[in-house]
């Protein structure tokens, strides 16, 4: 009973979207700010039924009713807890309703907190949303119900959990991501709302602004959790490997960062705003892009959830009308979207556009070498062609280098135009300090390398231009402490943003040139060398998990002939769907991994054993991080928040409007 009255819920949530998109375009038509209104309150309802259905489905694979067929398909009664609840997402339909509770949730949030704008403002945007949303409710409930039974006969025992996925990361990682591939919907919403209003200043630029940081935040820490999953549970050692999968989450975060970027500059400046429009709508679209490439079953990929090519042309379908739609209004709105405003070659403006430049021809480089095996094999009605690292590699790291170049001007830069003497002031010092703690850095790590200097002297040099700026405003004045408290939130935030950047770039071309693997034979009492460490194998012994059994091994790893850790990596068995499984240790270091996993067994009691030596491989995870922060703190600029409320009062000035308040 409880399962149907979720399924239920679900389709109140669809008829309430429904009427959310329904009532306030009849308001608009007739000026009535009453059913204009009305949107609040329907997303509050759409977001409270939606997580009736959610919550229902939840109960169903904790108390292991098996008679719903998703249940049954993707838990085990010896299924830890926590792993019950994630299994929910760990597939097709459960994760899209997911997709609809993420998307109820942001457009809950838009409504909660954008009563300072406009009501009619307000109304479009929330009926945008609403409208996203109800396509994805009718997908759902058509294509993909994740509540039906399979009644009479149904099994006493479920299949199980696929074992890659009974993980810490199963649990964050699907949830984070959502949060950030849905949430590029609210500056869509908000461009497409601009565009239906043909109002095109600056304000709309200012009000989805912070929404845009968030979701940008959510999806950066969304790959990066993904690529730290990957690195300790796939057996691999590996932390990207251009799968994809990850390149279908890895192009709207390209997209979105130049969108955070041209946000910034329409803002300040009133420019970039045909850039900004169009970045907003190709955030959200390859974010569709991404659902249908992983669900319509095209793409082979450890991270692909499936599986039906019906779905996968509904899903196709959606994606069609909604960037159809988009392009084609903006196509009639885009004569109201020149700029006016000049800027000269030393502004930021410049800074940016290059940046919006290079950050699009990336994502198209990605998306090219994603695509094109898929439309080869079909024009050729069957052959496969594979593109690997190999072109990823070469197309992608050379325009990072400009990228990172543009980064350490532009933290000295200004508005309009910057002081020569800024830009060039002490560039020389630190390039000298930079290139070399780059060759001490590689020499420490025992190679010099050219693409080790290189990368790592741009990424001191980044570090250098945002110490000396963070100095000048504020090491530099009178009463530092009191300055360094008035600074404004963003400018951290920018600061943490383009850390991150350097710190990640410093890990990876550390990782990628200076790692260390051997694939060893060994039996029990073996040692073996691997680059400055000395590894001794002690043998395997049997250990039970809750629902596995594994062969566990004993690896000491030694220096010098000095102790530096005991691993213990496993060979698990899991008894429902008898699926072997590589669990890999890693002992953690700051300047460096020690990663051992157990291969196959082999003749004579020996084991296949994999070691990997990753220098500053945790840097690209902590630069990660530092992104993902510097998104969600500058959402709490205050500055920021008393000129949303000083513009939208001036608009409703100008407009004869009152702002509509909760």
């Amino acid at each position: 009973m409880i399962v149907e009255l979720g399924h239920f819920c679900v389709m109140v949530a669809c008829l309430l979207a429904l009427l959310q998109v329904a009532l306030p375009v009849i308001g608009l038509k007739q000026n009535n700010l009453v059913l204009m209104a009305s949107a609040t309150s329907l997303a509050y309802g759409v977001f409270l039924f939606t997580l009736l259905g959610f919550l229902a489905l939840i109960y169903a694979f904790v108390t292991d009713d098996f008679s719903v067929a998703y249940v049954a398909s993707h838990s085990n009664t010896r299924l830890p807890l926590q792993f019950k609840v994630s299994a929910l997402w760990s597939a097709h339909e459960g994760s899209f309703l997911l997709w609809t509770l993420v998307m109820s949730i942001w457009t809950m949030m838009v409504a909660r907190f954008s009563t300072p704008l406009t009501a009619d403002m307000r109304a479009r945007v929330l009926i945008c949303m609403a409208a996203l949303g109800f396509g994805f409710y009718l997908f759902l409930l058509l294509t993909s119900n994740p509540f039906e039974r399979a009644l009479p006969f149904y099994p006493a025992e479920g299949a199980d959990l696929n074992p890659l996925l009974q993980d810490f990361g199963l649990i964050v990682h699907p949830p984070l991501l959502y949060m950030g591939y849905v949430g590029l919907s609210v500056p869509f919403a908000f461009a497409i709302a601009s565009l239906w209003g043909n109002n095109l200043d600056v304000s709309w630029a200012r009000w989805s602004r912070p929404w845009t940081n968030l979701a940008w935040a959510f999806l950066t820490m969304g790959i990066t959790l993904g690529s730290w999953w990957a690195y300790y549970e796939l057996g691999w050692g590996g932390w990207w490997f251009w799968d994809a999968v990850e390149n279908a989450s890895f192009v709207p975060w390209l997209i979105a960062t130049a969108l955070v970027h041209s946000l910034a500059a329409t803002e300040k400046r009133g420019v970039f705003k045909s850039w900004t429009v169009l970045l907003a709508i190709f955030g959200f679209s390859f974010s569709l892009l991404g659902a249908f490439l992983v669900r319509s079953g095209v793409l082979t990929s450890v991270h692909a959830f499936a599986v039906d090519p019906e779905r996968g042309a509904a899903i196709l379908a959606f994606l069609v009308l909604v960037i159809g739609g988009s392009l084609i209004l903006y196509g009639a709105r885009a004569w109201n979207l020149r700029s006016r405003v000049t800027f000269k070659l030393s502004g930021r403006e410049s800074f940016i556009l290059g940046n919006n430049l290079l950050l699009s021809i990336s994502a198209a480089v990605v998306l090219l070498g994603t695509l094109y095996p898929l439309g080869y094999e079909a024009l050729t009605g069957g052959d496969k062609i594979s593109i690997g690292p190999p072109y990823f590699n070469a197309v992608f790291v050379p325009l990072m280098l400009p990228l990172m170049g543009l980064m350490i001007l532009s933290n000295r830069s200004r508005w309009w135009a910057t002081d020569r003497s800024l830009l060039t002031a002490s560039q020389g010092i630190f390039a000298v300090i930079a290139v070399v703690a780059s060759v001490g850095v590689a020499w420490a790590a025992g190679e010099i390398k050219v693409w080790i200097v290189v990368i790592s002297s741009l990424s001191f040099m980044i570090l250098l231009n945002l110490c000396h700026e963070f100095y000048r405003r504020v090491g530099q004045k009178s009463n530092p402490i009191t300055r360094l408290f008035r600074q404004p939130v963003a400018l951290y935030a920018m600061f943490l943003g383009h850390l991150g950047i350097a710190v990640s770039a410093l890990g990876i071309v550390t990782t990628v040139m200076l790692s260390e693997e051997a694939d060893l034979r060994m039996a029990a009492g073996d040692i073996a060398e691997v680059g400055a460490y000395t590894v001794r194998f002690y043998g395997t012994t049997n250990v039970d998990g809750p629902n596995y059994v594994a062969d566990r091994g004993r690896v000491d790893v030694l220096r010098a002939g000095q102790a530096v850790a005991t691993l213990f990596p496993e060979k698990r068995r899991y008894l429902a769907s008898q699926s072997v499984m590589t669990e890999a240790d890693i002992h953690v270091r700051m300047l460096g991994d020690i990663y051992v996993a157990l291969g196959e067994p082999l003749e004579s009691g020996a084991w296949a054993v994999r070691v990997h030596i990753k220098p500053l491989v945790r840097f690209i995870w902590i630069g990660g991080v530092l992104i993902a922060l510097g998104g969600v703190i500058s959402i709490f600029d205050r500055r920021y928040r008393l000129n949303v409320s000083r513009r939208v009062r001036q608009s409703s000035v100008a407009t004869n409007q009152e702002p509509v308040h909760g």
